[in-house]
C-alpha cells in the first residue's frame, strides 16, 4: 500500500496495512537541543521538511507550498515584519498578520505572546485591509505552477493544503474579544468578512485543482482552550458554518477525498458541527485539555478520523511511562481503523531525541 492509499483510507475508512506514520513535528528550540543530541543539522522541524520525513522514517505527505496561509491568514501581501520596541527581556512587534505581540527574547516559539493589538478594530480597518485579501490575486497565490505541478506529480504520495479557518481567519483580524464583540455588534461585517474567506479560498481551490492534485485540505481554527470552545457551538453554525459547508462541497467537487481541522483544547462540543458541515478528520486532540481519543471513539464511533491524542508529557518521563502512553491509546484503533496516531501537539522541548526515538519504536511494534 503506498503513502496516498494509507493516508486516505485511514482518513476515510477502510482497511490499511499499518498506521500512517506522521508527526506534527518539534518547536525550533526543541530541534536546537536535539542537535547538540546526534540530530543531524539537515533535519528541520516540521513534516514538511523531506530530511524529518527519512531520518525518523515517515510516510511522505505534500504541503502544497503556496500563499494559503495556515496559521497565519491567507494576506497577499503579508504585513511587513516591524519591531516597535525592544529589551533584554521582551520584543513588541507587528507580524505577519499585522497583529502587535509582545514575546519573550528567548524560547519564545514555546510561550503565549502577549497580543497587543489586532488589525480590524473597527469598519475602516476592514475595508483597508481587503486590498491583502482579494480573491482576484489567486494567480499571484499560486505563483510557479510547473514546480507545482512538478511537486505533486508523484501519485503514490498524498497532497495537503492548508487554509486558515472561518474561525481562525476573522481571529486573526479582530483578536478572540473584538471577534466576540464584532458577532453582536457588527454581525454584517462578521458575514463580509466569511463572504471574502470562502470566496478566496473557493478561487483558489477551483483554479488550483485545475494545475495539480488535491488530494486532502487542513483548516487551522485552534478555536478551542481547556474548557471548552472559543466560541459557542451555536454561534458557529451561525456565522460560520454555512461558509464551511459551501467551501467543502466545492472542494469535493474539484477533487478534495479528505477534509481535516486542526483545533487546540476541548472540542467535544465541537465535534457534531464539524461533523455536520462534512469534515472527515480532527486533530489533535490534547491529552491535558481533558481528550482522551478511547473515550471519544466509544462515544461517536468511527464517524471521523482521529489524528492524534498521544500524550506528549509522557515522553520527557522515560520509557516506561512512553510505552504505558501508547498502549494506553493505540491498541483500541487497531480493528476500528480511521486512525493516525501521533503526539497530541509539537514535541515541547523537555522531551530528548532518544525519548522520542523510543516512542516511535513503541508506536511501530503495533504495525
Amino acid at each position: 500500500m503506498d503513502a496516498r492509499t494509507r493516508f486516505i483510507t485511514s482518513i476515510l475508512g477502510g482497511k490499511v496495512d499499518r498506521f500512517f506514520r506522521y508527526e506534527h513535528g518539534m518547536w525550533p528550540s526543541t530541534r536546537e537541543l536535539w542537535l547538540t543530541q546526534g540530530l543531524p543539522a539537515n533535519v528541520g522541524c516540521y513534516a514538511d521538511s523531506q530530511e524529518f520525513v527519512d531520518y525518523f522514517g515517515f510516510d511522505p505527505l505534500i504541503r502544497i507550498g503556496v500563499k494559503s496561509g495556515y496559521t497565519d491568514s491567507p494576506y497577499f501581501p503579508d504585513f511587513q515584519k516591524e519591531i516597535i520596541e525592544s529589551s533584554a527581556e521582551h520584543v513588541v512587534y507587528r507580524d505577519i498578520d499585522g497583529v502587535v505581540k509582545k514575546v519573550f527574547t528567548t524560547q519564545s516559539d514555546t510561550s503565549m505572546p502577549q497580543f497587543m493589538r489586532f488589525p480590524v478594530e473597527n469598519r475602516e480597518d476592514w475595508k483597508k485591509i481587503q486590498e491583502r485579501l482579494d480573491p482576484a490575486d489567486t494567480a499571484k497565490r499560486i505563483g510557479d505552477v510547473t514546480g507545482l505541478a512538478r511537486m505533486c506529480a508523484d501519485t503514490s504520495i498524498p497532497t495537503m493544503l492548508p487554509l486558515c479557518g472561518a474561525f481562525g481567519h476573522p481571529r486573526n483580524l479582530l483578536g478572540d474579544e473584538g471577534l466576540g464583540y464584532a458577532i453582536y455588534d457588527d454581525p454584517d461585517m462578521i458575514h463580509e468578512i466569511l463572504s471574502n474567506w470562502y470566496e478566496l479560498y473557493a478561487r483558489l481551490i477551483f483554479e488550483l485543482s485545475h494545475t495539480i492534485r488535491i488530494d486532502s485540505i487542513l483548516i487551522w481554527e485552534d478555536m478551542c482552550y481547556k474548557t471548552g470552545p472559543l466560541i459557542a457551538p451555536e454561534q458557529f453554525r451561525r456565522f460560520m458554518f454555512p461558509y464551511y459547508v459551501k467551501l467543502i462541497t466545492l472542494a469535493r467537487e474539484c477533487g478534495v477525498q479528505c477534509v481535516l481541522v486542526d483545533s487546540d483544547g476541548d472540542v467535544m462540543k465541537m465535534i457534531p458541527v464539524f461533523l455536520d458541515a462534512g469534515v472527515d478528520c480532527l486533530m489533535p486532540f490534547e491529552v491535558q485539555a481533558g481528550m482522551d481519543v478511547v473515550e471519544i471513539r466509544k462515544h461517536f464511533g468511527d464517524s471521523f478520523c482521529i489524528m492524534g491524542g498521544i500524550d506528549k508529557r509522557a515522553l520527557a518521563h522515560g520509557p516506561a511511562e512512553i510505552d504505558a502512553e501508547v498502549r494506553r491509546v493505540v491498541p483500541s484503533f487497531i480493528e476500528s481503523g480511521r486512525f493516525i496516531p501521533t503526539l497530541d501537539h509539537t514535541i515541547p522541548t523537555n522531551v530528548t531525541l532518544a525519548s522520542f526515538q523510543t516512542y516511535l519504536s513503541c508506536l511501530r511494534s503495533f504495525e
